[in-house]
């Protein structure tokens, strides 16, 4: 949805990929995790039972690498366990490692309202606060009507 999400520095170039896919950890034990890539479909009854299949797979053949030079991904992280502030991921300087990361944290409720954690972290050569609002107004926009598609 929003462009600079899927912009990536390679060589010192700027690539836009036209999909990306997420790169999730997942826990596969009660204090181990794996990371655990699969494909990207629009269409959820696509992408829900694949996910699956692949999250399967990763439980029996745990890593902790990623496929060296693909950058068409979105690392992404859950803490359910922990309400945060901030969060910072670990990222590589040389080569230039340019892959958004998120992370979600536990949810709690504060003044009568329910609260997400939500931690975006974005090479800044490549997006902007503007960017990063843009994407926490679509998240918003979901929570609040999940039915109704979004749009940037």
């Amino acid at each position: 949805m929003i462009p600079e999400f899927r912009y990536r520095i390679r060589a010192a170039e700027v690539v836009e990929h036209e999909i990306v896919h997420p790169s999730i950890t997942i826990l596969i034990d009660k204090d181990l995790f794996s990371f655990c890539t699969m494909e990207y479909f629009e269409d959820f009854s696509l992408f829900a039972p694949r996910a699956a299949e692949r999250i399967a797979y990763v439980k029996e053949h745990p890593t902790l690498e990623n496929d060296p030079g693909q950058d068409n991904l979105l690392y992404m992280t859950a803490l359910p366990w922990v309400s945060f502030t901030s969060f910072t991921h670990p990222m590589q300087l040389h080569p230039a490692d340019s892959v958004p990361r998120f992370a979600w944290g536990k949810l709690f409720e504060e003044g009568g309202f329910l609260k997400l954690p939500l931690s975006v972290q974005g090479h800044h050569a490549l997006m902007d606060g503007i960017h990063m609002a843009r994407y926490y107004e679509i998240v918003q926009a979901y929570f609040q009507q999940p039915e109704i598609p979004k749009e940037p």
